[in-house]
């Protein structure tokens, strides 16, 4: 059952590795033997992947069958032999729902910020990271020295950050990135500049506890997955809408209902909890008797100075229709922490602090900074009534430079025991992560 995720991926990587084989120069002759290795690589990844896609429609077929088999194997590796749960309602009962005990934000609030340069993840370390990058190749450093190959990189950056992976490999069809989650602006920025004109493809949907849902179908829109049966272990919190109070009791992938949000919670074989992940999930279809989801926010991931509940999706929605109102700006990445944090709010109503990067702009006029506020009142009644009486004052946006993002997620992955992936979290809770957005604004 560790193996099974991992031989799916394959799977449903197959159809790019046959558009690369079918790129290659017809001229291109392999030895005999060669030949030979590749055709037996290429049969044996065939039949494991025929295998594992027989696996997956049977477990989901049966799903409840699939469930229980899938806990046993998480009770025989938990490291408590005394347990003596034998079906899922008894696991249910027994045990209770348990958080992550910390954050990763959390976690990193106490630690000191690591020493950061004043060079971004953009076109300005390209150019010094990339010229030592080249020097390397043209040197053999490692491997056989290729000075063609790093005159063409060369070249390449001298053209700057846009379209780059392109430039370097020129059949390069489709970029494969992994769904966490919140991570949406990343992509988005990553596809307006390094990988411009190429398409994405996110074969599964992770979080901290491993794979938690699949794509089976890359024609559809981004973000869709299916929750499989097997482990990791899976229940679904039903959350109640407008708030981030949960029902009595979970429930199992067949008793899913379309078009309702519900938090993750797995368990799975290094230890017996049931941990609620806090990513909420809206159930969009089904696949034989499993829900295909998408990902829509992080419970706790919520700016409230009055009660309001500004949720992530909500507010990143707002935000994005702000920025498309400012002329030229394409958002990188942005962070909000509320105004009690900073202590920024003495002399005035509570309000949102909000940091943005962005591309193509690089100053921010009082015009372009009040549409956010204006895009959050349409967006949210109860907020639009708080600044309406004055309980909540306006939204204030600051403009940050080269690095401040880059400072944050080095701050927030230097934890020991930062998850994989990392969440970037857009809500920040303690001062001093804040402050690092805080000491970098530039407009």
């Amino acid at each position: 059952m560790l193996l099974w995720p991992l031989l799916l991926l394959l799977l449903l990587l197959l159809p790019t590795l046959a558009l690369l084989m079918q790129q290659r120069s017809q001229d291109a002759r392999l030895s005999w033997l060669a030949g030979l290795q590749h055709r037996v690589a290429w049969g044996a990844l065939v039949w494991a992947a025929t295998w594992q896609r027989w696996r997956l429609e049977q477990s989901t077929l049966h799903v409840h069958e699939s469930q229980q088999q899938a806990l046993r194997w998480c009770l025989q590796g938990a490291q408590r032999p005394h347990c003596s749960f034998t079906d899922i309602s008894t696991f249910r009962n027994h045990l209770p729902l348990t958080k992550a005990s910390q954050t990763q934000e959390e976690e990193s609030g106490e630690q000191p910020l690591p020493p950061t340069s004043n060079q971004d993840l953009g076109e300005a370390s390209l150019q010094a990271d990339g010229e030592e990058l080249a020097g390397a190749i043209a040197a053999g450093n490692p491997g056989a020295p290729l000075p063609e190959r790093a005159a063409e990189l060369r070249e390449a950056l001298e053209q700057g950050p846009r379209g780059l992976a392109l430039r370097l490999w020129p059949k390069l069809q489709v970029v494969v990135t992994l769904d966490a989650g919140g991570q949406a602006e990343a992509v988005a920025a990553l596809g307006a500049l390094w990988c411009q004109g190429l398409a994405f493809f996110s074969p599964a949907y992770a979080a901290s506890g491993g794979v938690l849902g699949l794509n089976l179908q890359p024609e559809q829109p981004y973000g869709l997955y299916l929750l499989p049966p097997g482990a990791p272990f899976i229940e679904l919190l039903p959350v109640k809408e407008g708030t981030q109070e949960e029902a009595a009791s979970t429930l199992l992938l067949t008793e899913a209902q379309q078009g309702k949000e519900y938090e993750l919670v797995l368990t799975d074989h290094a230890s017996l909890t049931r941990c609620r992940l806090g990513d909420v999930v809206r159930v969009v279809g089904v696949y034989n008797q499993c829900p295909v989801v998408r990902f829509i926010y992080r419970l706790g991931q919520t700016l409230s100075v009055r009660g309001e509940d500004i949720g992530e999706d909500l507010f990143s929605e707002a935000l994005g229709r702000a920025v498309g109102q400012w002329p030229g700006a394409k958002l990188l990445d942005h962070g909000c922490v509320e105004s009690s944090i900073l202590d920024s709010s003495a002399g005035s109503a509570p309000h949102y602090e909000v940091f943005v990067a962005l591309r193509g702009l690089r100053n921010l006029s009082e015009e372009n900074r009040d549409k956010l506020d204006h895009c959050l009142q349409e967006a949210s009644p109860r907020y639009k009534s708080l600044r309406f009486w004055g309980s909540v004052g306006p939204a204030r946006v600051h403009l940050v430079g080269q690095g401040a993002f880059r400072a944050l997620r080095a701050a927030l992955t230097a934890c020991p025991s930062s998850p994989f992936p990392p969440a970037m979290p857009r809500v920040l809770r303690h001062r001093h992560l804040a402050q690092c957005l805080q000491e970098r604004v530039v407009s």
